[in-house]
């Protein structure tokens, strides 16, 4: 499964700024003339409608299914970022409800479509527009030393609570939920970034895939690409019972590292 979804994220790529809107191609591709329910009672996007910072901005949801059903899959697109399917969030097991917020490179304006998929095949679409500053994130120049980057690569850290707002956690709390947060350190190249020294691109390497367990069974497995920020932040809803949170990255090269936390003190 996540070598198809990998393919798929390549395969879709596409212009930086296209003349002609990328979505009805994107629409086609990846659903094959599925309906596309309005999602707007189901998904709740949380975006800038400028960014602060291209490459790193923060992009959240708040996801529940409709009544009599479960979530299955969520996926983020930014049409015009060079590889629009983003981030891919499968559940090991349908949840009623989820929040997510992670950092992503936005490469110019464009429009970003989220969809939900229910377990009973159908699919629930939002879209917002979020302009840029012009930085181009995709191709610009990495924010650490490339080779000073792999001396931390793959290392993680796992927090509770402390990337979402006050509202988020109080939101949480009402559904019997939590917010576990995950730092990881990787440099995120994009294959269009120059080293600025060589003069070089630097290869593509990115984090491919977050594995997430809670209590050692398996929770969410989290689909990455190049648009995701160097060192990307990752915060993800949890039931309040959970006592243990295990997370396995791997990227594109195959390296693979692991983090875990007790959640007993929360």
């Amino acid at each position: 499964m996540k070598a198809l979804l990998t393919a798929a994220l390549l395969a879709f790529a596409s212009p930086a700024l296209a003349v002609e809107p990328a979505w009805p191609d994107l629409e086609a591709a990846l659903y094959e003339g599925r309906t596309l329910n309005a999602g707007e009672n189901i998904i709740a996007i949380d975006a800038p409608y400028r960014t602060y910072d291209d490459a790193r901005t923060r992009i959240a949801a708040q996801v529940a299914a409709p009544e009599g059903q479960m979530l299955a899959s969520l996926t983020v697109i930014l049409d015009e970022n060079p590889m629009p399917v983003s981030a891919v969030f499968t559940f090991k097991s349908p949840l009623p409800r989820f929040n997510f917020e992670a950092t992503f490179r936005v490469n110019g304006p464009t429009p970003l479509h989220m969809v939900a998929e229910t377990t009973d095949g159908q699919l629930w679409m939002v879209e917002r527009f979020v302009k840029t500053s012009g930085q181009g994130a995709c191709a610009a120049p990495p924010g650490t030393d490339p080779e000073e980057a792999l001396l931390t690569l793959g290392d993680m850290e796992i927090g509770v609570s402390g990337g979402a707002s006050p509202l988020d956690r109080l939101g949480a709390l009402a559904h019997g939920q939590k917010q576990v947060d995950i730092e990881v350190s990787h440099p995120s190249h994009s294959g269009m970034q120059m080293d600025q020294i060589s003069l070089l691109f630097i290869p593509m390497r990115y984090v491919e895939s977050l594995d997430v367990e809670l209590d050692g069974a398996g929770y969410v497995d989290i689909t990455g690409s190049i648009s995701l920020s160097e060192n990307p932040s990752v915060s993800l809803s949890v039931p309040r019972t959970v006592g243990h949170v295990g997370v396995t990255m791997t990227d594109t090269d195959g390296t693979t590292t692991r983090a875990e936390r007790s959640l007993a003190d929360w």
